[in-house]
C-alpha cells in the first residue's frame, strides 16, 4: 500500500543507504509528477470549522492561566502573574479597565468615585506583552494518517487558545502564517474582535506548498521592532541547523521564543506494517520496502532529531514543547503553561 508519510524527508541519506545495502527497502526514488494521485490510501480529514477550534472547556481552563510568567521585560525576569513589583517600587503608567481576575487592591476607588467604573492603576513593570503566533501552512502541515486532526488543525487549535488568553489579558496578539516565506500576517491587536480575525483567517487556509521555515523565520526576525513574544508551530521538516540558527536570532533580538513541534501520531510511532511505499507529499520523494524491517532505525533518527531540538532549545533558553496529534491539545497546552507559570 502507499501512504504519504512527510517525515519521510527526515530520513538522512546514509540510513536509507545503510537500509537498502541490508535489504530492508527496495527502492528510493524521486517522483516529479503530482502526489495528490496516491492520496486514496489516506485517511480522509474533514476541515475544522472555526466554532471547534476552541472549545468552551478550554477556554475555561486556559484563562485561569497567565502567559505572563517569566517573560523578560527590560532585561529583567518577572513573573507578572503574582509579582511582588506590584504596586509599590515601581513607577505609576497608567489607568485601565478593570477586568476578572485583577487584584482588586490595585482598582483605584479615586476614579470610581468620579466615573462610577472601576480602573487599575497600571505600573511600568506591566506594561503589554505583545505576543505573535506563527504558524507553519506548507503543504506537510495537513497530513494525518488516523486522528481526526491534521498537524494544521492541531497547530491552529493550540494558537485560538493563546489568542484567547492574551487577548483576556489586554495583550496584543498578531498571526503570520508561511510556508517558503511569510504569506499572511495580521498586526497584533489586543481588542476581543482580533481573535475573530486569527481563527476567520487560519479557517481560510489550506496547507499548500513547499517550506521553508528558517528563511521564513528570519524574515520574521527582519520585521519585529520590539522584543516580543514568538511562538511557533510547525512540523519542523527542514534542515535542522538552518532552523536553529534562525530561532537564535530571535532569541538574540531579545524575543521569549516558545517552538511547539507538532507531528502526526503516525510520524511518532510508525504504525505501518507489511510491504508499504511511502512518499513525502511536498518533494515526492519515496521509499518501498518492509516497514517492520526499518521502524527501529526509523524511531531512532526521530528520537535524536527531537533531543537535538530539546537541547539547543534549552541552551538558547527557548521553550520546546514536542506534540503529537493523539496528545488531546488542550491538556497539553495547559500542562505547559502550569510548568511555565510555577518556573
Amino acid at each position: 500500500m502507499t501512504f504519504s508519510f512527510p517525515m519521510l524527508r527526515y530520513f538522512p541519506h546514509g540510513l536509507l543507504v545503510r537500509l537498502r545495502k541490508y535489504g530492508m527497502i527496495t527502492c528510493v526514488s524521486r517522483d516529479w509528477h503530482s502526489p495528490e494521485a496516491c492520496l486514496s490510501h489516506q485517511t480522509t480529514v474533514h476541515r475544522m470549522t472555526v466554532e471547534r477550534y476552541l472549545k468552551p472547556e478550554v477556554i475555561r481552563t486556559i484563562k485561569r492561566l497567565d502567559l505572563r510568567a517569566q517573560f523578560i521585560i527590560k532585561g529583567f525576569m518577572h513573573g507578572l502573574h503574582a509579582s511582588p513589583l506590584h504596586g509599590f517600587s515601581v513607577e505609576f503608567s497608567e489607568h485601565r479597565k478593570y477586568t476578572p481576575g485583577d487584584d482588586p487592591a490595585d482598582i483605584d476607588w479615586l476614579v470610581y468615585a468620579k466615573t462610577d467604573k472601576y480602573y487599575v492603576r497600571k505600573y511600568e513593570a506591566e506594561t503589554n506583552l505583545t505576543g505573535y503566533l506563527v504558524v507553519d501552512s506548507s503543504r506537510s502541515m495537513g497530513y494525518t494518517y488516523r486522528q481526526e486532526m491534521t498537524k494544521f488543525d492541531y497547530a491552529v487549535s493550540l494558537a485560538a487558545a493563546l489568542a484567547y488568553l492574551m487577548v483576556q489579558q489586554q495583550d496584543p496578539v498578531g498571526l503570520i502564517t508561511f510556508d517558503r516565506k511569510i504569506k499572511a500576517s495580521l498586526a497584533p491587536k489586543s481588542k476581543r474582535s482580533q481573535l475573530g480575525n486569527i481563527l476567520s483567517l487560519l479557517a481560510n487556509l489550506t496547507p499548500t506548498g513547499e517550506t521553508d521555515i528558517s528563511a521564513s523565520l528570519h524574515q520574521l526576525a527582519a520585521m519585529l521592532r520590539h522584543a516580543s513574544l514568538v511562538m511557533v508551530f510547525s512540523d519542523l521538516l527542514g534542515e535542522p541547523d538552518e532552523i536553529l540558527r534562525a530561532l537564535h536570532r530571535l532569541r538574540h533580538a531579545g524575543h521569549d521564543v516558545i517552538l511547539f513541534h507538532i507531528l502526526d501520531e503516525a510520524e511518532v510511532r510508525f504504525p505501518f506494517a507489511g510491504n508499504v511505499e511511502l512518499f513525502e507529499p511536498e518533494t515526492g520523494d519515496r521509499v518501498q520496502g518492509n516497514a517492520e524491517a526499518f521502524r527501529g532505525d526509523y524511531l531512532d533518527e526521530l528520537r535524536q532529531f527531537r533531543q537535538r531540538f530539546h537541547h539547543e532549545c534549552a541552551t538558547a533558553m527557548i521553550d520546546y514543547v514536542p506534540l503529537d496529534t493523539a496528545m488531546q491539545f488542550d491538556k497539553a497546552l495547559i500542562e505547559y503553561l502550569q510548568r511555565r507559570s510555577v518556573r
